[in-house]
């Protein structure tokens, strides 16, 4: 490795270099030091210890002493603070691209030039970057797609570089969205871009029903997020899953409160917990920003709240507080030494009709009673709450459009929102890379309460979020170990450990004659999947296809492959679950007189929903739709877009007439199994994780394990009864072989699973 030349004075502070400009200093009884030669950051030597100078002021500050606690630190450095400083610090930034791209939300200049016109490094900032981290003091970047590992540790390492000698010297706390799934989806996992290790993610952890297998994700996930400069996880998303047509119920646990916080409990534990450590903190730890408060899950009609014909969360079952359990039962009640969550994120939604103090129906980001008199005030929490992406931000044109999220703030002024949100008592804002407006907010807050009483407020936000800096060692050592990263991302052990939690996650749910395993050389017909044309959560076109759904060269390892059903002793069908394109709402119909809103179907065939709510529990688009006061669906019609999926267990068959039929499904949610389950002698079902997994149980090289993390139901008149807010309320699925797909069940090579983990969570 290139090693940069140390002077006399260095040799005796024991610095060593490990990559070009970054050197360390090694403490004898405390923390490495870690600190950029062109930052003029200086090694201050105290009682034999060692500090960095980070202020320049040539003593050493309370914040600056490692031996100081925590708290003792961080309110040192916010008193330090200028309130441009501190409303930097409150900002969250937008989505970052490494290297950026030329277009979209991520796009970025190098020099004033895209990055493929420049001449500039992949692991370079952008201009947009250096402005956002100099000019409004910005230290929380939200990292996606990376070139490499290796690229995101050197971009990590230039952005610490960069903003060492600024001020104070505050680091930058980089974060990611769950990185590690098995399949890359465009929005909430958009970050696999770079070579990691590959796990089950969402409903697929949850169909694990494991918790110690999930804190051992968490371990392993801490390991490669700090090798590749990444300190705060914004997951996991603890959401129950109650409403079966919500779009974001594949990235929850379950639907079951007591699985969901046991689940979400050893996440946590998993990577914000340093091995060896006395409190659990240390540098191996990553700050879990859990999500979303008070509970996304019971989406009126299944819609989500990225979108305003999605803003309304409802509670027809008044379950309220069982969504509330996940947070207060696990999040905040972990059982290592960090004690709980050190971030919340609220959700989007209006929770509709559960101010009970103030009878206000906003955002969750906005509340007052959610945040400050329920999170804060009920349930003690002092951590740092952060708002989801864009909520001050200007919404659409229209109900179903992509932008700002102000959901019972519309009227407001951006900057209005902003200290809206401050009042709640939120400490942060994501998505926002600007500090004026925070500015504008905080001055709102010192006509109405003074300066000095508002200067205590940011202070202690500030407080609250320096904590995550402190307890992770930032302040001490920022920088990444390239070649440490090298070894440690994407390694065969973690990578190892990964497929074989994916395989844990696949769920048997029929095994007609025992059918499964197929052991022998056996000749199998697979046919090709027609993948519709799509829009993703960007409105990104994507053309249609026609492929094998797994790769043949390693089916041919186990099986002879045919193209011709008549020549095949088994049929291998990967199909997905029903997809509505719409997501529940369609301009075209609000075009043409409607109220805008559809049914989101979970079956392949056309469906009219005819059981549907006479009139929706919650409306109101004060801004782009004030005469749409009902958002009912009743006896409207949908399609989703893969129905072809049906027709090719159908006709796959009928052309293996009598012969094994072996059906695949791959769930983003649940699903009505009644229109095929007569017409497949085996299902396994699995939510988003690799074919190869579910080829080697196929194979008989492991056994099925997972549990169904959520009701199938029975059909579309139980998902339209059921309430959204309830859990276990819909008739499930029963199939030929008198089996109920109900939460819970799964089958192994020896039947109906019942074991600690169905006597312990299942109803």
């Amino acid at each position: 490795m290139k090693r940069t030349v140390l002077n006399v004075a260095a040799l005796f502070l024991g610095v060593t270099a490990f990559a070009q400009n970054i050197q360390t200093v090694t403490n004898s009884k405390g923390p490495v030091l870690g600190y950029s030669t062109d930052s003029g950051v200086k090694i201050l030597t105290v009682g034999g210890n060692k500090f960095k100078d980070l202020n320049k002021n040539g003593k050493l500050d309370k914040y600056e002493d490692w031996r100081l606690p925590v708290d003792e630190r961080a309110k040192d450095l916010a008193s330090k603070m200028s309130i441009e400083q501190i409303a930097g610090l409150m900002l969250y930034s937008g989505h970052q691209s490494v290297p950026a791209p030329p277009d979209g939300i991520r796009a970025g200049k190098y020099n004033g030039k895209f990055y493929k016109e420049s001449s500039a490094k992949a692991s370079d900032l952008t201009d947009q970057q250096k402005k956002f981290l100099k000019e409004d003091n910005l230290r929380h970047v939200l990292v996606t797609t990376v070139e490499s590992p290796v690229i995101a540790a050197q971009w990590s390492n230039n952005i610490q570089a960069y903003i060492e000698g600024l001020g104070l010297g505050i680091p930058a706390n980089n974060s990611t969205d769950p990185r590690h799934s098995a399949t890359v989806t465009a929005e909430f996992n958009e970050g696999a871009g770079g070579q990691i290790s590959l796990w089950p993610d969402g409903l697929a952890m949850g169909a694990t029903f494991d918790p110690e297998l999930v804190k051992k994700f968490g371990n392993i996930a801490a390991q490669e997020y700090r090798a590749l400069g990444i300190s705060t996880a914004l997951s996991p998303q603890i959401d129950l899953g109650t409403e079966p047509r919500w779009y974001r119920i594949a990235y929850v646990f379950s639907e079951s409160p007591e699985l969901t916080a046991d689940l979400g409990r050893g996440y946590i534990d998993g990577f914000q917990t340093t091995s060896g450590s006395k409190n659990g903190w240390g540098n191996k730890s990553v700050n879990a920003m859990v999500k979303h408060w008070p509970g996304g899950g019971p989406e009126e009609g299944g819609r989500d709240g990225h979108w305003a014909m999605g803003k309304f969360a409802v509670y027809p079952g008044n379950n309220f507080q069982n969504h509330v359990k996940p947070f207060t039962e696990g999040a905040f009640k972990l059982n290592g030494g960090t004690k709980e969550a050190s971030a919340v994120m609220p959700y989007y939604t209006i929770s509709f009709d559960q101010d009970t103090k103030n009878g206000e129906n906003v955002g969750n980001g906005y509340s007052k009673y959610l945040i400050t008199d329920l999170l804060r005030g009920k349930y003690k929490y002092d951590g740092v709450v952060c708002t989801d992406w864009l909520i001050t931000a200007d919404e659409p044109k229209t109900p179903g459009g992509f932008a700002g999220k102000p959901w019972g703030a519309e009227k407001l002024s951006i900057a209005e929102r902003h200290y809206k949100v401050l009042e709640a008592g939120v400490d942060q804002f994501g998505g926002n890379n600007d500090k004026g407006p925070v500015l504008e907010a905080y001055q709102m807050g010192v006509k109405e309460h003074g300066e000095k009483a508002y200067r205590a407020k940011f202070e202690q936000s500030a407080v609250r979020l320096l904590r995550n800096f402190f307890r992770t060692g930032l302040f001490e050592n920022p920088y990444v170990n390239v070649e440490e990263t090298k070894k440690i991302v994407g390694n065969p052990e973690f990578m190892k450990a990964g497929y074989e939690a994916q395989v844990k996650s696949i769920v048997l749910l029929k095994n007609k004659a025992n059918i499964l395993p197929i052991k022998e050389r056996k000749t199998v017909y697979i046919p090709k999947r027609y993948s519709p044309a799509t829009f993703n959560w960007w409105g990104i076109y994507t053309a249609p296809t026609l492929d094998f759904p797994v790769d043949i060269e390693k089916i041919k390892k186990h099986y002879n492959v045919t193209e011709d059903p008549t020549k095949a002793d088994f049929a291998l069908v990967f199909v997905k679950s029903p997809h509505s394109e719409e997501g529940g709402y369609s301009d075209i119909d609000a075009k043409e007189g409607g109220n805008g809103y559809l049914p989101i179907s979970l079956q392949y065939q056309t469906y009219t929903a005819t059981e549907a709510r006479e009139k929706s529990i919650a409306a109101g688009d004060p801004v782009v739709a004030p005469n749409v006061h009902d958002r009912t669906f009743k006896n409207k019609t949908s399609t989703v877009t893969n129905f072809t999926d049906l027709l090719t267990i159908e006709n796959t068959y009928k052309a293996m007439n009598g012969k094994p039929v072996i059906v695949s499904v791959t769930a983003s949610k649940p699903m009505v199994f009644n229109e095929f389950e007569k017409h497949a002698d085996v299902i396994l079902m699995n939510f988003n994780v690799s074919n190869q997994a579910v080829v080697d149980i196929v194979t008989g090289k492991y056994e099925p394990s997972g549990l169904l993390p959520l009701q199938m139901p029975a059909n579309m008149a139980t998902v339209e009864k059921q309430k959204e807010d309830v859990p276990y309320d819909m008739e499930t699925h029963k199939d030929s072989e008198g089996h109920n797909y109900d939460f819970g069940y799964g089958m192994n090579w020896s039947g109906v699973i019942k074991d600690a983990r169905t006597a312990k969570y299942k109803k």
